[in-house]
């Protein structure tokens, strides 16, 4: 059984060694994750399968944007559709907001990611070199259209 529902302080621990384990030297640090749970204006959510804790994604508006920040699954839960019920998560509240579109990104490497993204209507937008470091790793960023243009009402 899974279930998607918000971390908690208690889960961050947790979120910062998959954290290590996934992403290495370009993981988020224990100390940046504590500070913008606390502090941000992102939401942090957590995928359980029976009650254990599989994955993750963080999002939230950046500026005007809402933005994808990160998404992950453990490795050994991989394969299962997890990540698309995350993707599923983040795309309802961006439209549950009314986000005109949905932002991120993403290593050009991540063939797994990237098809992920695709199959949602993410396209490519521009390419950031040397986004990841240390290891210097381009990101591609790129934007999924959920409405049209809309101008904001005087």
């Amino acid at each position: 059984m899974t279930a998607i529902r918000d971390l908690t302080e208690a889960d961050l621990p947790w979120m910062a060694e998959v954290e290590r384990e996934l992403f290495g030297a370009s993981a988020w640090s224990r100390d940046l994750i504590t500070e913008d749970f606390r502090y941000g204006l992102t939401r942090y959510r957590g995928l359980e399968v029976d009650g254990a804790l599989a994955g993750y994604a963080v999002y939230g508006f950046d500026g005007d944007a809402f933005h994808l920040m990160n998404l992950a699954v453990v490795p050994a839960m991989r394969g299962r559709g997890l990540g698309r019920a995350l993707m599923e998560d983040f795309m309802a509240e961006a439209r549950r907001l009314g986000a005109p579109d949905a932002w991120l990104e993403v290593a050009v490497t991540n063939q797994v990611a990237l098809a992920l993204y695709r199959s949602y209507g993410f396209e490519d937008v521009r390419v950031r070199r040397k986004y990841y470091q240390p290891e210097g790793v381009d990101a591609l960023v790129m934007r999924a259209q959920l409405t049209g243009y809309r101008p904001a009402q005087a």
